[in-house]
């Protein structure tokens, strides 16, 4: 290992950022993971044994995946190429292959890593192929995006997939620690940062090492200097994160209180207030994915068929908000929770679902009725299976009088629409499929 002296660190810091000082040389200070490189791990016994195959890495980023790659380079007695789609094209593929095919007939593996692997188009992927194939290189793909939709079919079916995980608050706070303790980050100076500031910036993270070591950096750089130490304080780390509400705990009571907040005053019909905690949630660093997952259920338990638009608006906002990422996607959400609270409000979903939910948990020993039952083979149909079915499309009316539920509990009425909005439609069409049936 380099032996890094203190004036190495001293005239590098400002020029080296934190988190590539920081890097790890083995898998003994890889932050989290655990599921790929714990001990005993299919990922740590194939690096560890040198026995790596082409895979891609995907995950979001900060969370390991280049650095996997480093760890990978250290330890293969391959070839090692790090490559890049963001600067890289056909013509600089072509040249590493032609090398990697040199190097192949003189009894050498080449590795090569592709980090942001889904910037590559079809052609350029396709590239890769026939060298996988012939084994001329081990492809190692790192990706943000979802390898089932960026990825070549014929490249990813010859590729194992290891999924990476966002890091855990845990995970990133002993990242930090390590960081105030390590010669290679700020081991050398007397840093004293409080760990409810060390958690604070864990939190801010989401699960980012990178952008939690880059504002540590800051922080640190930007600290009030004493003779025999520098103090980093709350004030220092709220300006280096544009965060004035930064101990907001995303597990923790406030977290609860203002998602409960923002739901009520979308249920309440209140704009204004959904605005004002959606806005309460974001710039105190809430994930935005979390509160599109809320809209997104509130869309159905509140809002329901009262508004049958509001479901497919939210999913698009959480697909926005995945997309585009903060801080662009907080207007997008702004927009959601106006819809949600400007929507007529129905809960017959959730109340439906929680009665039906109720009489399955007691009848789960009800059997499905024998005419609704499916029929593939000659034996299912001697047992009556199918027996009696009535296709609706071969009536005028497109329904049957036929009974669906169990017969123990035949005739119950889960969904009740209240006639709100546009959920008025369905109450007059439920009411009079009901007449028909003889259900009234």
């Amino acid at each position: 290992m380099q032996q890094i002296t203190f004036g190495d660190l001293v005239g590098n810091r400002t020029v080296t950022p934190l988190a590539d000082r920081l890097r790890p040389e083995d898998l003994s200070e890889f932050a989290g993971q655990e599921h790929l490189i714990g001990k005993g791990k299919l990922l740590r016994r194939l690096i560890e044994n040198d026995q790596i195959s082409s895979m891609i890495f995907w995950g979001p980023p900060g969370v390991g995946k280049t650095t996997l790659a480093s760890i990978i380079a250290g330890k293969t007695k391959s070839r090692f190429v790090n490559f890049s789609a963001v600067t890289s094209g056909i013509k600089e593929i072509k040249e590493v292959m032609a090398q990697a095919e040199e190097t192949r007939r003189s009894g050498m593996r080449t590795v090569l890593f592709v980090d942001e692997i889904h910037r590559f188009n079809k052609a350029q992927q396709d590239a890769f192929l026939p060298y996988v194939e012939r084994g001329s290189i081990i492809l190692i793909g790192a990706t943000t995006e979802n390898p089932s939709f960026e990825i070549n079919a014929a490249l990813l079916s010859r590729c194992r997939v290891f999924v990476l995980k966002e890091l855990q608050t845990t995970d990133v706070e002993k990242l930090l620690h390590r960081a105030l303790k390590d010669k290679r980050g700020f081991g050398y100076l007397n840093v004293e940062i409080s760990d409810d500031l060390v958690h604070s910036i864990a939190e801010f993270s989401n699960g980012d090492a990178r952008n939690a070591l880059n504002v540590l950096e800051m922080a640190v750089n930007n600290g009030d200097i004493t003779p025999d130490k520098t103090i980093v304080t709350k004030d220092i780390v709220e300006q280096c994160t544009s965060r004035k509400s930064l101990l907001y705990d995303k597990r923790g009571e406030e977290h609860y209180n203002l998602i409960s907040a923002l739901h009520k005053s979308m249920r309440n019909s209140d704009p204004d207030a959904a605005i004002y905690w959606l806005a309460r949630m974001l710039e105190a660093g809430e994930d935005p994915l979390y509160v599109a997952r809320r809209v997104i259920r509130f869309s159905s338990e509140d809002v329901g068929l009262a508004d049958p638009h509001a479901l497919p608006l939210a999913v698009a906002a959480y697909e926005a908000c995945h997309d585009i990422g903060m801080p662009e996607c907080n207007v997008v959400l702004a927009e959601a929770v106006t819809y949600m609270a400007m929507a007529p409000k129905s809960n017959a979903m959730e109340a439906g679902y929680l009665k039906a939910k109720a009489d399955a948990e007691e009848s789960f020993a009800e059997p499905v009725p024998l005419h609704i039952r499916n029929a593939p083979t000659a034996l299912m149909k001697d047992l009556d299976y199918g027996k009696g079915y009535q296709y609706a499309h071969d009536y005028v009316e497109k329904v049957t009088k036929m009974t669906c539920l169990p017969d123990a509990l035949a005739g119950k009425h889960y969904y009740e629409p209240y006639g709100m909005g546009e959920e008025a439609h369905f109450k007059e069409r439920l009411e009079e499929l009901r007449k028909f049936k003889g259900q009234e």
